[in-house]
């Protein structure tokens, strides 16, 4: 990036946090704050190891240093502008998750547009909240999109705050379904049984919630698309699985036909064919239902996440918070525009041509000297895709 760049966007940033009020994190005093100025060269510069008190008035700090990246510490400490963490002396931190489009699997690099891959990121969000709000039980959530690839959510609940890393390892695990069995999710009850002397246990498939119930709807689709079948069709369906032969195949299907409503209570250990083909799902379950996070973030109790409001040098966006019923109709590509980018035009040398999507607009930008509306031009240079043109 050459240097008229970088004064053009170090002064547009200032403007814009000029006329922006950002809202600090709680006990804001407490965290670890840092930033990475416009500096010469390729590689970034973190400034890190400051309170807030040597940072001064946050406002006043951004107008003065227009930062290219801001960020502050989920945990807290004692002495936050410390040099080492030890003196820190860390007190808690909040549960962090990050979701980076780039990261997905199901997110093909070169092919997927940035919008694509902001679409199938707000899809992964959208699971990882039900899995901290449904199977976890948080409330107290801050919801962001990053600015650039994804989103962050912040879990702020008393009962997180001093976990250790093992602990938090815990949780990654579980929303991303690492190391889960089929049998964890059967549960065994002793019962008399009709017209014998012995009890006898029934296993059932836990379908209230978390993995039992994931599993269970991904089974339940599958045996409703089977008996929707002919008996041929719905045999040659089964024998595709794996260890699944004509003679099994004829064995689950006639179970799950006479069987339905009590696969439907959870009931999919009623037939040793049907467990065995019920057990398969727990896998798919985790395929498609996983939420595919950063898992260091999660783990790491003193990790620097982007100040939300703050501007993204990277694409010029900004981290906006989201309250739980926007997010639906959140588009990042129009919401995280900045109002202070509207309204003008200015001119950019175009180093790397292409299509770009920005502020409900389709752009096809070639290579050269071209006047663009501001917001495309900033998101351009600060992604390396264009430099200012030469007064």
């Amino acid at each position: 990036m050459e240097e008229r760049t970088r004064a053009y966007l170090r002064g547009r940033f200032r403007d814009h946090y000029r006329r922006t009020e950002i809202t600090p994190p709680p006990a804001a005093n407490e965290r670890e704050w840092g930033f990475i100025p416009w500096t010469e060269g390729p590689d970034t510069t973190m400034v890190r190891h400051r309170s807030l008190l040597e940072l001064g008035d946050l406002s006043e700090f951004l107008v003065r240093k227009r930062p290219r990246h801001v960020y502050f510490s989920a945990g807290r400490f004692r002495d936050p502008g410390a040099s080492s963490m030890h003196e820190k002396d860390w007190q808690s931190a909040d549960l962090v998750f990050d979701l980076d489009a780039d990261h997905l699997p199901s997110v093909t690099l070169g092919e997927d547009s940035y919008a694509e891959m902001l679409a199938k990121c707000k899809g992964a969000l959208g699971r990882l909240l039900e899995f901290l709000e449904d199977d976890f039980g948080f409330e107290e959530l801050e919801i962001v999109f990053s600015g650039g690839r994804g989103y962050h959510v912040h879990v702020r609940d008393d009962g997180v705050q001093h976990l250790a890393r093992e602990h938090r390892r815990e949780i990654v695990d579980y929303v991303r379904g690492i190391g889960l069995e089929f049998e964890h999710l059967i549960e065994t009850e002793t019962v008399a049984g009709l017209g014998r002397k012995t009890p006898t246990e029934r296993r059932t498939l836990q379908i209230e919630g978390g993995w039992g119930r994931r599993t269970h709807d991904h089974f339940m689709a599958f045996v409703d698309e089977l008996l929707a079948m002919d008996d041929d069709d719905a045999i040659a369906r089964l024998q595709a699985f794996d260890g699944i032969g004509e003679g099994k195949a004829k064995a689950t299907l006639n179970a799950a036909r006479t069987n339905r409503e009590g696969l439907e209570a959870g009931n999919v250990t009623v037939h040793t064919a049907v467990a065995q083909l019920a057990e398969r799902f727990a896998s798919r379950a985790v395929e498609r239902d996983n939420a595919p996070i950063d898992e260091p973030v999660t783990t790491d109790t003193n990790r620097l996440i982007r100040l939300p409001g703050s501007l993204h040098g990277g694409s010029g966006l900004e981290t906006v918070r989201l309250g739980r019923g926007e997010i639906a109709d959140f588009d990042p590509l129009v919401d995280a525009v900045p109002d202070t980018f509207h309204g003008q035009e200015i001119a950019v040398d175009i180093t790397d041509g292409g299509p770009v999507e920005l502020g409900g607009d389709s752009f096809t930008v070639s290579e050269g000297d071209q006047s663009l509306p501001e917001y495309v031009a900033v998101f351009l240079m600060a992604r390396g895709r264009a430099e200012k043109e030469k007064e």
